[in-house]
C-alpha cells in the first residue's frame, strides 16, 4: 500500500491480529515520514517514544491499538488537515499525538530514554 492508497478508514483496531498487521504498516512507513518531516515538527521525539512503546512486547495489544491508530493517522497524508498545506498541515497530527501523550501519561516516560 503506497501513501496515495493509504486511508485511515482502511484499518481496523479491534483485535490483536489487526493491531499486529497495522503495526507492520507503521514499521514500513514511520521512518520515511519522520525523515521528511522531522525538522518541520516539534513532536518528532514523542512519535519516536510512541513507536518504542508500540514495539514493547510487555504492552497489552489493546493499549498498543491506540498508539498504532495514532501513528497511522500521523503517517497518512490524507487526514483532517492535509500534510501538504504549509504551516498548518501538521496541526491535526500534533493534536492526535498530544491527546495520546496525555492519555498515556507517565506510562510513556521510560520510552524517551536514548532518543535524540
Amino acid at each position: 500500500m503506497n501513501d496515495a492508497e493509504m486511508k485511515y478508514s482502511d484499518f481496523e483496531f479491534d483485535d490483536e491480529e489487526s493491531v499486529i498487521k497495522n503495526s507492520a504498516v507503521v514499521e514500513a512507513k514511520l521512518w520515511t515520514k519522520l525523515e521528511k518531516t522531522g525538522r518541520k515538527i516539534s513532536f518528532a521525539k514523542d512519535v519516536k517514544a510512541l513507536y518504542h512503546y508500540m514495539r514493547d512486547p510487555n504492552v497489552p495489544w489493546y493499549r498498543k491499538s491506540v498508539v498504532v491508530a495514532a501513528l497511522i493517522y500521523f503517517i497518512s497524508p490524507i487526514d483532517a488537515i492535509p500534510d501538504f498545506i504549509p504551516i498548518i498541515g501538521y496541526l491535526d497530527d500534533m493534536g492526535v499525538i498530544v491527546a495520546l501523550l496525555k492519555y498515556l501519561g507517565g506510562e510513556l516516560v521510560p520510552y524517551y530514554e536514548g532518543i535524540n
